[in-house]
């Protein structure tokens, strides 16, 4: 936080495996994940922590972090002249010779990074999610409010909750009363029967009610040692949880279309869906807040070129592309080649994916390097689709890095 403000250390969990998003993570963890072109999951919750004044980040990483881990370091760069650091803490088997149990215990065996910096506060953000938020806001009602955590809820349909931790708040409307994790058929909220607070994945600490807690739940051995699972059960128990209604929270430069977008893009369907919000005359979600910018890092890039009259609709291109075929309701991230004669609708297209001559592309993701031949059809025939590659449930086609097209 700035300087006389409270002290605030951001501790953001990228260390999951994101096994519903393969084939997207067969090679990397699912922060690292491509989205919106140029940017990587994780640079969505980062930005908000910098954006929001808090300039001290470890990023605790585990599964396939190579990338992720390269990414952060060559992107996210601080000024070490104010002791401001962006930095990936890989598993360190600082409690013995095992792995993360789950995410409580990411952060437990990490605690030194708590009491090396000392803050009063700890923000905990998950690293896959894509919004924008201002921690501020959060932080201030944390502080009035005098919880031990404060977690971040939105507002989701009843149908919906078995996807998410849910919250059910008391009758003051900030005290969490329970803490559900992806109940079934959970009681709704008593404004509104048919939706429950789903939790975000964010968190804010006091600083001595997350170590205790830790130490807690590392002595019981029935826990499954996870955030969402065992820390807020536990302080909810306690009476030291409260709730932070997201849609109360506002950034400079949102829209009246944006205000409070918030998608979990751990699915193939829902990371489709979320592209598809980017690419609309009025996006859902608006990448361009210049008031609020989502920070990456994209290389030193020719820009976008047309020719051999190629020509892109509702897309969004990126630097570095040459579109020579017709591109529609797509997002083409750096060094994507369209050839003459060759159609892309619908889809996503990492970098450097090559589409072929007279090739056609629909509905689908294709991870960087993958060429298409000449002639080549994805989302024509959904029979020979499914025997070749993955399918999610709604019919998205996906291919992993470099696969080979037949």
């Amino acid at each position: 936080m700035r300087r006389g403000g409270p002290s605030v250390l951001g501790i953001v969990l990228a260390g999951g495996e994101g096994k519903r998003l393969m084939p997207l993570t067969g090679d990397r963890a699912k922060p690292a994940v491509t989205f919106g072109g140029t940017y990587r999951l994780v640079d969505f919750v980062l930005s908000n922590l910098v954006n929001g004044d808090i300039l001290r980040i470890c990023v605790l990483t585990q599964y396939k972090s190579h990338s992720l881990d390269r990414h952060i370091t060559t992107t996210w760069r601080m000024s070490s002249l104010l002791g401001n650091y962006v930095t990936p803490v890989p598993a360190q088997q600082r409690l013995g010779p095992r792995w993360y149990l789950g995410s409580a215990d990411a952060i437990l065996q990490s605690l030194n990074l708590v009491y090396d910096e000392r803050p009063e506060y700890v923000a905990v953000f998950g690293a896959d999610h894509v919004y924008r938020m201002d921690p501020r806001q959060m932080l201030a009602q944390h502080i009035e409010g005098g919880a031990g955590v404060t977690v971040a809820g939105i507002r989701v349909p009843r149908s919906e909750s078995s996807q998410f931790g849910v919250i059910t708040p008391g009758s003051d409307g900030l005290t969490v009363d329970r803490f559900l994790e992806k109940p079934a058929d959970p009681p709704g909220l008593a404004d509104d029967p048919e939706c429950v607070f789903a939790s975000m994945g964010n968190y804010i600490f006091t600083t001595k009610a997350l170590i205790e807690a830790l130490q807690r739940d590392a002595e019981d051995e029935r826990s499954v040692h996870d955030m969402g699972g065992s820390i807020l059960p536990q302080l909810t128990e306690r009476g030291e949880a409260q709730l932070y209604d997201f849609s109360a929270n506002h950034v400079p430069g949102e829209t009246n279309r944006d205000r409070g977008y918030w998608r979990d893009v751990g699915t193939l369907d829902a990371y489709y869906d979320a592209h598809m919000d980017l690419i609309a005359e009025r996006p859902a979600f608006n990448l361009y807040n210049r008031q609020w910018p989502i920070y990456t890092h994209s290389g030193q890039l020719s820009p976008a070129r047309f020719n051999a009259g190629g020509m892109a609709s509702e897309s969004i291109i990126s630097a570095g592309c040459l579109i020579r075929g017709q591109v529609t309701r797509s997002v083409l991230s750096p060094g994507v080649v369209v050839d003459p004669g060759a159609v892309v609708q619908g889809s996503v297209l990492h970098d450097n994916v090559k589409i072929g001559r007279g090739a056609v592309v629909r509905g689908a993701v294709l991870d960087k390097n993958v060429e298409v031949p000449p002639g080549a059809t994805i989302g024509v025939n959904p029979e020979r689709d499914a025997e070749l590659y993955t399918v999610s449930k709604g019919g998205v086609i996906a291919l992993g890095k470099g696969q080979q097209v037949s």
